[in-house]
């Protein structure tokens, strides 16, 4: 597990825990490790969820899927982001998506009841974790109201350039790169692939965006704030 330390203490779970005390933590929570092929399913909804997971390698994928096979993907994962943590704070900890590898991924598992009971060791990390844990809830759902947000805009227009002003927010620079592809982002915006690739094309016309790929620029951030105002 030590190739894996700085990973982990890039996680929101670890915040504040020094590396030195990493393999006692680990230990004392019980962590263990498990390895996926490309598409495979983690958890699917329906499923009982009792653990947290950790990516150390890969991305994973959290997918809300209907009766009749339609997708929405709420969320792309990469190594050192958590998953799990919102289902197995509730009462019957019964999942409403499904995480599946888009890679081949190696997961930590942490049991739930690790993180927020005292061991017989009365180890201090304990509250330390409980403590992480809240800021990384209230996160979450800070998420899932931006991406409520997404969901309401009615314009094809408006998704993206609300989508894609968050990720250069989050990057902390006009340029970035993003984790999913076309047909993943349509998902995730919940629009149509050919209209997205039309409109992003027109987009880019228009000098709002340049891209190439997954990698984007916005040129005319005025504009794109205009967009959400017009």
């Amino acid at each position: 597990m030590d190739n894996y330390y700085p990973i982990l203490l890039k996680s929101p779970l670890f915040r504040g825990i020094a590396e030195k005390d990493l393999a006692s933590l680990l230990s004392c929570l019980q962590a263990h490790t498990k390895e996926y092929l490309p598409d495979s399913y983690i958890f699917t909804t329906g499923d009982e969820i009792n653990l947290i997971g950790i990516i150390l390698e890969g991305q994973i994928e959290i997918v809300k899927e209907s009766l009749v096979g339609s997708r929405n993907i709420i969320a792309f994962l990469g190594p050192s982001h958590l998953f799990g943590e919102g289902v197995v704070c509730t009462t019957h900890r019964i999942s409403p998506v499904s995480a599946r590898t888009k890679t081949s991924s190696k997961i930590l598992f942490i049991p739930y009841e690790r993180i927020t009971k005292s061991c017989s060791h009365s180890c201090a990390f304990h509250i330390h974790l409980i403590q992480n844990m809240l800021g990384i809830l209230g996160d979450k759902n800070y998420t899932l109201n931006i991406k409520m947000e997404l969901l309401l805009l009615k314009g094809m227009r408006e998704k993206l350039t609300t989508y894609l002003l968050g990720e250069a927010q989050r990057s902390h620079s006009l340029s970035f790169h993003i984790k999913p592809n076309r047909n993943e982002l349509a998902e995730y915006l919940n629009v149509s692939r050919p209209s997205m690739c039309r409109e992003l094309a027109r987009m880019k016309d228009e000098g709002l965006i340049d891209y190439y790929q997954n990698s984007f620029k916005l040129i005319n951030l005025e504009e794109l704030k205009n967009c959400l105002s017009s």
